[in-house]
């Protein structure tokens, strides 16, 4: 604790008595001396910062629901405030049916022709395969009658044509029906399944969107202010909800630069403010390694006492609800 101001007043009450006897004399000397014996070299003053976390969402809308009152004291995950998300929710459920027509046309290739389709093709076979040996049988006889002189050369033609036209059908329908078994084209596999892995990119992206449209707490802490009220409209990254976690409460003070060598990261602190019950503990977690201030002069050892180093120290989470930030305090190096 910062002794000086009483002191100095103690001093001037004592210079200003009359000295009418030995004893008041005496009593003055006495407890100026008591004050001055109190060492307050590892005692300075500070004051408590908070690290605020701005939360704002990515995407622009109108304010539908704050769900959190300033001053209010939220878990992590707990929802903060929700924007209007009527076109993301469409968006939403075109990339679902996207996705699943992509998927079904994917099956499709793989699996090749349905089995009515193969059986049209197997029946179309078999009377191809009919035709084919009735026509050869019609060769055998126009053969056997050419030969003995039944019948003219042309008609011999033209069941030799119709034999091999209707051979080549059921060779034709033969290979229809096994085209009809396979599944589609490697390319056209790898093709489709290009489009399924774009439309689940798609759909990840507009899930992405609806979800900006839903924020909430980061981690548990406190709601120091909100920024909006329900129905007005928030641009994109404009943040709603200012929030305080407990590891964001700090004290900040600043050392002389003759005891700067003495503190490091870790080290044991006390922190005393008004109207506290107790003392609140804290630890060093950064010295600043460049002088806040420094004189206007060539450094010199006169002007050395003059310049002060930022030490930074954190409350335990349990004990940082007790600080509140802009607070004054002073604080006692251990």
């Amino acid at each position: 604790m910062n002794l000086a101001p009483a002191r100095a007043k103690l001093t001037r009450r004592c210079i200003r008595q009359p000295i009418n006897g030995i004893h008041f004399g005496l009593l003055c000397a006495l407890v100026l001396l008591s004050a001055c014996s109190r060492d307050d070299r590892n005692v300075y003053q500070g004051y408590v910062e908070g690290e605020f976390v701005y939360l704002a969402s990515s995407q622009s809308g109108s304010l539908t629901q704050l769900s959190v009152a300033r001053g209010q004291t939220v878990r992590s995950n707990a929802p903060l405030f929700t924007l209007e998300a009527v076109d993301e929710t469409a968006a939403l459920e075109g990339a679902q049916q996207q996705l699943a027509t992509a998927r079904a046309q994917l099956a499709d290739i793989e699996t090749g022709k349905r089995v009515p389709e193969v059986n049209v093709n197997r029946a179309q076979l078999a009377q191809a395969q009919a035709n084919a040996r009735k026509a050869a049988l019609q060769l055998t006889r126009d053969e056997a009658q050419f030969r003995a002189g039944g019948i003219p050369k042309a008609q011999l033609d033209d069941s030799r044509a119709n034999a091999d036209a209707t051979a080549a059908q059921v060779r034709e329908l033969t290979n229809q029906v096994e085209v009809a078994r396979l599944p589609g084209r490697s390319q056209q596999i790898a093709a489709q399944r290009a489009q399924v892995a774009a439309a689940q990119a798609s759909l990840a992206q507009t899930q992405w969107k609806l979800d900006q449209k839903r924020v909430v707490a980061p981690a548990d802490g406190l709601v120091y202010d909100t920024l909006y009220r329900a129905g007005e409209w928030v641009q994109a990254g404009s943040p709603v909800v200012q929030m305080l976690p407990p590891q964001n409460v700090k004290v900040r003070l600043f050392v002389a630069e003759g005891i700067v060598g003495n503190i490091a990261a870790g080290r044991a602190m006390t922190v005393h403010c008004d109207g506290c019950a107790a003392d609140v503990p804290v630890k060093v977690t950064y010295v600043s390694n460049k002088a806040e201030y420094t004189p206007p002069v060539i450094y010199s050892n006169e002007s050395r006492s003059k310049l002060v180093f930022m030490v930074e120290a954190h409350p335990s989470v349990a004990d940082a609800g007790k600080l509140h930030p802009g607070q004054p305090v002073t604080v006692t190096l251990q």
